[in-house]
């Protein structure tokens, strides 16, 4: 029965949105809905996915294959009924340092690998604490990228001719492009400019137009008609075939695999937090709620699919899932549509992006890199307090200018340690006669609040009340508050009714301080312990007869007082017996 029900619990767990919807019943207004919405979102990939192909190092017709496999694989297999899937703007840093690092090959290699990586996160149930990677360092990696994006385009949105590969780090590259600035095309930075302001002008006064389609078909037609000096896609890369490839594996030879091993690392973790966080975000807008496990494994079948047929990193792409529900639609089935439609385009008017200038391309990306920023969200963390701060500064340079795998890792690093401290100065030790100790003050007592005033206790019997998270990082200040307890308590209640966190630290500190209190012929007596916190005790040693457990402070000190009396009475009947 057990098993059943566990069973029960991993296929509902498992199970793709597409078949709940299906199973709630699909009707023909919701598929006009769907398609509505499929062939609104599809308009904004296409320039879009073609435009970070090229920002990251490889041919346009590549955020074609990753739009058309990855995301229809996404939109069928995921556990979010708006999941958008596709090349996102977050891995054009990634994917153009693997590219020059490894070559085409290597990308496809650490993608198929990633999609391998992504599925064991899922199916370990592992995806739960993806959104346990603080908002500082979100903001800050996002910031970062948005920068390195920006730069990527300076030389396509100038017309700028370099005289040698363009550096991959952002004061070398800026360095540069400085040096070719007298190289600048005027036909090309003034098509670039336009494309901008129609976008921005579009998106203002007409947000429900497909802005960047209009950018680039206008852009286009300029171009054509006045024969303008710029580069186009067919002056550079030939243009775009009329279809997919065949499926094909990746070179999966050892050598290769190791080599290519720390970018497959790299795209798995981004990947994750980037589906994951665009999953958040369509449940916000829609009420929805996501399988977020479920979400990772379509998103690794999706790199799996996307690799064979020579596509790049497919992730969820919040902008386009935003569009989606915006444009109204009802189920994964308009994530499904906007790949067929993207596939009819590559089928039907791939000669058309022979002429596409390659200016009207980064004028986009120079659109989604500003709007990537998140400069209002990054201005109010500077603000909030100096512990995030720190940790989006921090997370913003390193990205910038290490490593964004480094930026992410030393980011949640450094908000753990600073989670870590708050949640150790928050503890407190409050007794029946001292005053309420904080455990960053953990050296001083004073003051006048009160444990509690309906406890009066002899002076024999002191009672400690532990509050807050009595764990790893605070138990060194708790620990310096109960042996500074003087010699003359004959017992000890220690309430641990509002310690809302004890693990195996805590537990070890109450164990040497009862051991302590038992050398001086004193008993301490615990109160208010779960039946977790009690199993942790006992597994350190705390147990009978070095300690009681109570159920309230009252029993406590009834069952001390009674101790005490049974004690005198024993020494008494001792002392008559040794006089006869």
């Amino acid at each position: 029965m057990v098993a059943r029900t566990q069973n029960a619990g991993f296929i509902e767990l498992f199970t793709p949105k597409l078949i709940t919807v299906l199973r709630e019943g699909y009707s023909l207004d919701k598929l006009r809905a769907d398609a509505i919405a499929g062939i609104t979102v599809a308009i904004i990939a296409l320039p879009l996915s073609m435009a970070i192909a090229i920002a990251s190092g490889v041919s346009p017709e590549r955020g074609l294959y990753t739009s058309i496999i990855g995301g229809f694989l996404v939109s069928a297999l995921g556990g979010s009924r708006f999941q958008i899937g596709g090349p996102a703007g977050a891995f054009i840093v990634l994917v153009l340092a693997t590219v020059q690092a490894y070559g085409l090959d290597g990308l496809i290699l650490a993608t198929f690998l990633s999609g391998f990586m992504l599925m064991a996160i899922g199916y370990l149930r592992l995806g739960t604490f993806i959104k346990y990677i603080p908002y500082p360092v979100t903001v800050g990696f996002t910031a970062g990228i948005a920068v390195i994006i920006l730069s990527s385009q300076l030389k396509d949105f100038f017309g700028l001719t370099l005289p040698e590969p363009e550096p991959g780090p952002l004061l070398p590259k800026l360095q540069v492009l400085t040096a070719a600035l007298p190289t600048m095309n005027i036909a090309t930075v003034t098509l670039a400019v336009l494309s901008v302001a129609l976008i921005v002008v579009l998106r203002k006064y007409k947000p429900h137009w497909p802005g960047f389609l209009i950018a680039v078909a206008a852009a286009t037609l300029v171009a054509w008609r006045l024969d303008l000096p710029v580069e186009t896609i067919g002056t550079r890369f030939g243009g775009i075939p009329q279809s997919l490839p065949m499926p094909q594996l990746p070179d999966l030879s050892m050598h290769k695999v190791l080599e290519v091993l720390p970018a497959a690392v790299s795209f798995t973790l981004l990947g994750a937090i980037e589906s994951l966080l665009s999953a958040v975000v369509a449940d916000s807008m829609s009420g929805g709620r996501h399988r977020s496990n479920c979400e990772l494994v379509a998103q690794g079948v999706a790199n799996i699919g996307s690799a064979l047929f020579g596509g790049i990193c497919v992730t969820g792409t919040i902008a386009r899932t935003a569009s989606n529900i915006r444009a109204g639609a009802r189920s994964p089935i308009s994530g499904m549509l906007h790949s067929l439609f993207l596939l009819v385009f590559m089928l039907v008017a791939a000669p058309l992006a022979f002429y596409i200038p390659l200016a009207a391309l980064a004028a986009i990306l120079v659109v989604v890199s500003w709007n990537m920023a998140e400069r209002h969200q990054f201005a109010a963390l500077v603000r909030s307090s100096k512990g995030d701060a720190v940790v989006v500064i921090l997370t913003f340079l390193l990205v910038i200018f290490r490593d964004l795998t480094e930026g992410i890792v030393i980011g949640f690093a450094i908000s753990a340690l600073l989670f870590l401290h708050r949640m150790s100065t928050s503890v407190s030790v409050q007794s029946d006669s001292h005053a309420l100790i904080d455990a960053d003050e953990a050296d001083t007592v004073g003051g006048s609040h009160r444990y509690s005033q309906d406890i009066r206790t002899a002076e024999d019997i002191v009672v400690y009340k532990i509050s807050g998270a009595f764990f790893f990082g605070a138990a060194a200040s708790v620990g310096s508050v109960l042996d500074r307890i003087g010699e003359a308590p004959k017992a000890y209640v220690i309430d641990l009714s509002e310690a809302s966190l004890l693990d195996s630290t805590g537990a070890s500190t109450i164990k040497g301080f009862a051991t302590k209190a038992g050398r001086r012929g004193a008993k301490v007596y615990l109160v208010g312990a779960t039946p977790q916190a009690r199993r942790l005790l006992h597994v350190q040693g705390v147990r009978e007869p070095e300690v009681s457990f109570e159920a309230t402070v009252a029993a406590a000190i009834e069952a001390a007082r009674k101790a005490q009396a049974d004690g005198l009475k024993a020494q008494e009947s001792a002392r008559e017996s040794s006089t006869v």
